[in-house]
């Protein structure tokens, strides 16, 4: 197993006190995913308005500082730039990232895709991957030497790469990480899944389409994961064409 830095440590060298603070580590990205997070960017108060809460994901401008923050001259770097833009590019649950596949990455009509992942409720859907993406996933094998098998594995300090996989919860606390290096509190995996959907909607993104890349069983739930928000500045009905 994977620590939060992605070394691999056999468990039975592990000692309690590292064990129990592992187990704190995954309660603690349960309950942040269980609630919704709380993503609120302490350095940009402005955002903050009485008797609101902050929506729980980040700007364009956020997420591309956010995906600035790995050192991709690394090893470990390229890694956790593959798992900050699968979270933010795709919109993958933590669990369906840390158990993607190489075999998983394939051409269906005439771009790259995650093919046929199961999600939650054994939903099964294809997710396109955008360019930038797949580039990073590309330089990650290429420099990992990962032919097959799991793509995310652990580094270890040194900067070789290990054959052990990533749980889930090392997948979180890089995000966690990364996000409170840009000065951004309490953000989880999740957080990023509900940023690629809200950008995906504010950048005209069809609703039917943002369901499909979720995964989810209804619009509905869709609406509900979104939100609503009332834009005064850019009003639907100011372009009636009457």
């Amino acid at each position: 197993m994977a620590d939060g830095y992605g070394v691999a440590l056999p468990f039975d060298d592990k000692r309690p006190a590292l064990r129990r603070a592992e187990d704190g580590q995954r309660g603690q990205a349960r309950r942040h995913d269980r609630i919704g997070g709380s993503g609120q960017p302490d350095r940009h108060p402005q955002h903050h308005q009485k008797g609101t809460r902050l929506g729980n994901w980040l700007t364009r401008e956020q997420a591309k500082e956010l995906l600035a923050v790995p050192d991709r001259s690394t090893l470990k770097g390229k890694r956790d730039y593959v798992i900050l833009a699968l979270l933010v590019g795709c919109a993958l649950r933590r669990n369906e990232l840390a158990e993607l596949d190489v075999e998983t990455i394939q051409q269906r009509e005439g771009r790259w895709v995650l093919a046929d992942l199961e999600g939650k409720g054994r939903r099964i859907r294809t997710v396109a991957i955008p360019i930038w993406v797949k580039q990073g996933i590309d330089a990650w094998r290429t420099a990992a030497g990962i032919e097959d098998g799991r793509l995310l594995r652990s580094v270890s300090k040194s900067g070789k790469v290990n054959r052990d996989t990533l749980s889930d919860w090392a997948v979180w606390s890089v995000v966690e990480q990364s996000s409170k290096q840009i000065g951004i509190e309490h953000f989880g995996a999740h957080d990023l899944r509900r940023t690629c959907a809200k950008l995906c909607r504010k950048n005209g993104g069809d609703l039917e389409q943002i369901k499909f890349l979720l995964g989810h069983s209804s619009i509905q739930t869709t609406e509900r994961y979104l939100g609503s928000e009332q834009d005064i500045e850019i009003a639907v009905n100011d372009n009636l064409g009457l």
